[in-house]
């Protein structure tokens, strides 16, 4: 089965291709262009070096949040536009979960979190158990405090991956709550990771596929306090 991911939720862009359980390419690039520029570009050369078209694919894969509100919809319409352009099946999972997939250490509460600005974070636990990742808490946004106190009060240190596992530790050791930098090659997001979650999670039509923000954006905060409402 060959699979084909993508993966544009936060700073980092990255697309990679597993056949089977092997991955077979992945192109990364973390140069702070916009994905509208990057994303695609990358899809077309990776299939391209691999003599492949999206024909070829058996499932296209992406992160559809939580994370970058621009960044998440720039993915999923990019998987939408392959996979109706291909008559594929899509599969979106979850960002935080797709980190988890790499971040194999026993003895830990695998945690990724990623920066949502406003004094929060996205973060989502795991515990490697048989072989793979399994979630302890649904998606969520929340304070970086609740997310001390709840690592203060578990006898496993956190292990703290994501675009905000530095802001997090950072506070964790300023709190004098134990915890554990993932090493900076697994502490982005990658779409090998993404590859490796949809195994686990169901395939859908393109027109099924929706992006997960967890939150109202910007513009729909600054809409409803104009009209009087709460997020």
């Amino acid at each position: 089965m060959r699979i084909l991911a993508l993966e544009s939720s936060a700073k980092a862009a990255s697309v990679a291709l597993m056949t089977g359980r092997e991955l077979t390419a992945q192109y990364f690039q973390n140069s702070g262009l916009t994905h509208s520029r990057t994303l695609m570009k990358m899809v077309e050369n990776l299939l391209s070096n691999l003599g492949l078209t999206a024909r070829d694919l058996d499932l296209i894969a992406v992160a559809n949040g939580p994370g970058s509100f621009t960044g998440v919809r720039i993915g999923v319409s990019a998987a939408i536009g392959l996979a109706w352009g291909a008559d594929k099946p899509v599969c979106g999972v979850s960002t935080l979960e797709a980190m988890a997939q790499l971040a194999e250490y026993p003895g830990h509460i695998v945690c990724p979190v990623m920066d949502a600005r406003r004094q929060q974070v996205y973060t989502a636990s795991f515990r490697w158990q048989e072989g793979r990742p399994f979630r302890l808490c649904p998606d969520r946004a929340i304070p970086v405090e609740t997310l001390i106190e709840e690592a203060r009060a578990n006898k496993e240190p956190f292990l703290l991956l994501g675009d905000g596992a530095r802001l997090c530790y950072d506070a964790f050791m300023a709190a004098g709550v134990p915890a554990v930098l993932a090493p900076v090659s697994i502490r982005q997001q990658s779409a090998w990771g993404v590859a490796l979650a949809a195994q686990n999670a169901p395939a859908v039509s393109p027109l099924e596929l929706q992006p997960t923000y967890l939150r109202p954006s910007q513009a729909e905060r600054e809409r409803n306090a104009r009209l009087g409402k709460k997020d």
